[in-house]
C-alpha cells in the first residue's frame, strides 16, 4: 500500500510499500512508547488545556449569568452548558425515567444521543462523584490520547521534521477546541476514531474495527469513519490473507443495531434517535440547496438574534471549508478520506438548516494535517492562522463558557 501522501501541493507520494511489508507486525512495545515528539505534543495538550481552565474561571467571574451578582459561579459551573445536560441526564437517570418518552410533555428528545459517553459517564461517576468533574475527566483523558494519534498521523502523511507538533497546534487552537475539554462527545469519540485510523493505515483490520466499534456506539459518525476503513481495506487488500480480514469491516455496525433494537423495544420505532433529533434540532431531511438558504436567511436576514445570526454565520464558513476539503481529498485522490468527510457534510447539510457543522471539524483530521503541511511550506500562514484563530478560539470558548450557543 502507498504510504499515504500529503494535502499540500508540490510534494511527490513516498515509494510504493509492498503489502506484505505494509502490514508488518510491530513489535509491542515500540506502540506505546513515547517518542520525545511525542512527549512536546502531550506538553502542548496540557498547556493549552491550562489555557483553557484560566479562560473558564475568568469567564464565570467577569461574565455571570445575571448583572450585579456578587458570588461567582461554582468551578465546574461553565463547563455544563447544552449537551453536556443532555449526556449528564441520560447517565443519572436512563433514557426513559419513570416511564417517560417520546409524547411526554417537557420531553428533552435525549435518545437523540448515542450511548457510549453517558455509560463511560456513569461508570467515571462511579470514582469521581462530581457529575461535571467525571465528564471533564473523561474529556481529559480521551483528548490526551486523540491528540496524540493526530501527531501520530501526520507524521506518517508528512515528511517534514516537527509535522506532529504543528498539526497538534493548529488543532488544539482551532475555534472550535473548547469541545474537547467539556463533557462533550468530540474528544472520546477521536480518541477511538484516530487510533482506528493509525491501525487501518498498519493493515492491523482486527484493531482498526475493534476501536472503529467503540467510536459507533458513541457517535453516528462512526459510520462514516467505517465506511472510510472499509473503502481502505478494498484498496489495500492484495492476498488471500487480507481477504479473511474483510468480516472485521462489519463489526462497527452492531452498536448502532443494537442500539436501534433497545430504541424499538421502548418506543416501537427503529429509527427513534433520527426522530429524535427531527423534533429537537429541525435534523428533517431537506435537499441542500434549501439547507444552505435556510442557513444564510438565518445568519443575514434579519431573523435572529446578533448571537445566533453569528453563529449560523460560523455554519456557513465551516461548510464552505467542509467542501473545499473534500474537493482537495478528491483531486488528491485521497478516497478514503473523502468519503468520511463527505458523508459527515451530508449528514450536516441536509436539515432544515445547519448545526455543528464548526464544531465537526474536530473530526476531520484531513483539514489539520492539510493546514499544517501549508504552514511548514508557508511560513506565513503559520503566523496568519495564529493571529486569526487565537481570538476567535478565545471567544467561542467565552461564548460556550458562559453559556451561550456554540454550534
Amino acid at each position: 500500500m502507498p504510504a499515504l501522501s500529503t494535502l499540500s501541493p508540490g510534494l511527490r507520494p513516498p515509494p510504493v510499500r509492498p503489502a506484505a511489508a505494509a502490514a508488518a507486525p510491530e513489535p509491542r512495545a515500540a506502540r506505546f512508547r513515547l517518542s520525545p515528539a511525542d512527549r512536546g505534543v502531550l506538553w502542548l495538550y496540557l498547556l493549552t488545556r491550562i489555557s483553557l481552565w484560566i479562560t473558564a474561571h475568568f469567564a464565570r467571574w467577569l461574565f455571570p449569568a445575571q448583572s450585579g451578582v456578587r458570588e461567582a459561579a461554582p468551578v465546574l459551573a461553565p463547563f455544563q452548558h447544552w449537551d453536556a445536560n443532555h449526556y449528564l441526564h441520560i447517565a443519572r437517570d436512563g433514557y426513559f425515567p419513570a416511564g417517560a418518552g417520546p409524547g411526554t410533555s417537557g420531553w428533552d428528545n435525549r435518545e437523540a444521543f448515542f450511548p457510549g459517553y453517558p455509560f463511560l459517564l456513569r461508570a467515571v461517576h462511579t470514582v469521581v462523584p462530581d457529575w461535571t468533574a467525571a465528564g471533564l475527566l473523561i474529556s481529559f483523558v480521551a483528548g490526551a490520547v486523540a491528540v496524540l494519534a493526530l501527531a501520530r498521523i501526520a507524521r506518517a502523511y508528512l515528511p517534514e521534521e516537527g509535522a506532529g507538533h504543528r498539526t497538534a497546534v493548529l488543532f488544539l487552537l482551532s475555534p472550535c477546541a473548547v469541545f474537547l475539554a467539556a463533557g462533550y462527545t468530540e474528544a472520546l469519540f477521536l480518541a477511538f476514531a484516530l487510533p482506528a485510523w493509525l491501525a487501518a493505515m498498519k493493515h492491523r483490520w482486527a484493531l482498526a474495527a475493534v476501536l472503529t466499534t467503540f467510536g459507533t456506539a458513541v457517535r453516528v459518525s462512526g459510520l462514516f469513519l467505517a465506511a472510510a476503513i472499509g473503502l481502505l481495506f478494498l484498496l489495500s487488500a492484495r492476498t488471500g490473507r487480507h481477504w479473511r480480514s474483510a468480516g472485521w469491516t462489519l463489526l462497527p455496525a452492531l452498536p448502532p443495531a443494537a442500539y436501534s433494537w433497545y430504541l424499538h423495544a421502548h418506543t416501537g420505532d427503529w429509527m427513534a434517535w433520527k426522530h429524535a433529533q427531527e423534533r429537537g434540532w429541525y435534523r428533517t431531511f431537506h435537499p441542500p440547496w434549501e439547507a444552505w438558504a435556510n442557513t444564510w436567511t438565518g445568519a443575514f436576514g434579519g431573523t435572529q438574534s446578533t448571537g445566533y445570526a453569528f453563529m449560523f454565520q460560523a455554519e456557513l464558513a465551516a461548510m464552505v471549508v467542509g467542501l473545499a476539503l473534500v474537493a482537495l481529498l478528491v483531486r488528491r485522490r485521497r478516497w478514503p478520506e473523502a468519503v468520511y468527510v463527505a458523508l459527515s457534510l451530508w449528514a450536516l447539510g441536509t436539515s432544515y438548516w445547519y448545526t455543528s457543522v464548526p464544531r465537526a471539524t474536530l473530526l476531520w483530521w484531513p483539514l489539520w494535517i492539510g493546514l499544517a503541511a501549508l504552514s511548514l511550506r508557508r511560513p506565513w500562514f503559520r503566523t496568519a492562522y495564529l493571529c486569526v484563530a487565537a481570538p476567535v478560539t478565545t471567544l467561542v470558548a467565552l461564548t460556550f463558557l458562559t453559556g451561550r450557543w456554540a454550534g
